[in-house]
């Protein structure tokens, strides 16, 4: 039987997770394992199926927020190494769980290929984008996607095709426990034209979010019919602190880390922003983030 031990090039031990969570909050995991490729993130989840390690995996940690007290068990980080490829033949795209969604955007843009640059200005990787249906008002991570390849919790590798995957709100069908690689169907443009719309996109949210500070995005989903955002700023929550953490006052359904915010000032804040907009209009915001 392997030892998590055996991973010694790709293992940390006690490692903070602060420092690769965009909230920049987060105690230590136990074991944390940075992967290189696709053999090696499934040899790694099946010593740790035969040694009963919990496993967690992240990508950009953009959309979780990991308590203070950290993780027991494995933490695996997809992120750099043969995670992070992106390819492009014609109109079909492949790209790693790890790349950046960043990157993914701006390089089917310059190849003149238009679907993706609506994701312009979402955080995080591929993998995540997928895992939660990443978007915005003009579009999603879903909807130009054909197939993803995934581990189960077992270490299982499979290919789910387009059949096989379903996407909402903020949703999507892939429970698997991690994510290799996805291939997007995209449609060929006028590379100006795309590039255009890119930077339109990209224009109107540094106007409406707090994107210079440290924060996970969107902390709630939008209810149906209406703007979580828009809900706790008629709220009278804008703007208000608890600790180090506070409800931004460029977009209230951001929280950000002003200054050295512990998990606990977060996890008040989003508990004042679902009691009180429930007392006052009704509304149960759910959370759109991972809490760790």
């Amino acid at each position: 039987m392997s030892s998590i031990e055996d991973f010694k090039e790709i293992l940390k031990l006690s490692e903070p997770l602060a420092k690769y969570s965009y909230f920049k909050i987060g105690g230590p995991a136990q074991f944390f394992l940075e992967p290189r490729n696709a053999d090696e993130l499934q040899a790694v989840i099946k010593c740790c199926v035969e040694n009963e390690i919990p496993v967690r995996v992240f990508g950009g940690a953009s959309n979780i927020l990991i308590k203070d007290s950290g993780v027991q068990g494995a933490v695996i980080r997809i992120h750099a190494g043969d995670f992070s490829k992106i390819s492009i033949e014609g109109t079909t795209v492949t790209a790693g769980a790890g790349a950046l969604l960043s990157n993914l955007v701006s390089e089917t843009v310059k190849a003149g290929l238009a679907g993706l640059e609506s994701l312009v200005g979402i955080p995080g990787t591929v993998g995540g984008a997928l895992h939660g249906n990443a978007g915005g008002h003009n579009g999603d991570t879903g909807q130009f996607t054909t197939s993803v390849t995934v581990l189960t919790a077992r270490g299982e590798k499979f290919v789910r095709t387009a059949d096989e995957l379903s996407f909402s709100y903020r949703e999507s069908s892939i429970n698997e426990l991690a994510i290799i690689e996805a291939v997007f169907e995209l449609t060929a443009d006028d590379s100006e034209e795309v590039t255009n719309r890119m930077k339109k996109n990209w224009i109107m949210k540094k106007a409406n979010q707090p994107l210079t500070h440290q924060s996970a995005g969107c902390i709630f989903k939008n209810p149906r019919g209406m703007h979580a955002g828009a809900l706790i700023e008629q709220a009278g929550l804008k703007g208000t602190r608890i600790g180090g953490a506070e409800i931004s006052d460029r977009h209230a359904n951001f929280i950000i880390n002003d200054e050295n915010a512990t998990t606990e000032n977060v996890l008040d804040l989003i508990n004042l922003a679902q009691n009180t907009v429930a007392e006052k209009f009704g509304v149960e915001l759910e959370l759109e983030i991972e809490l760790w």
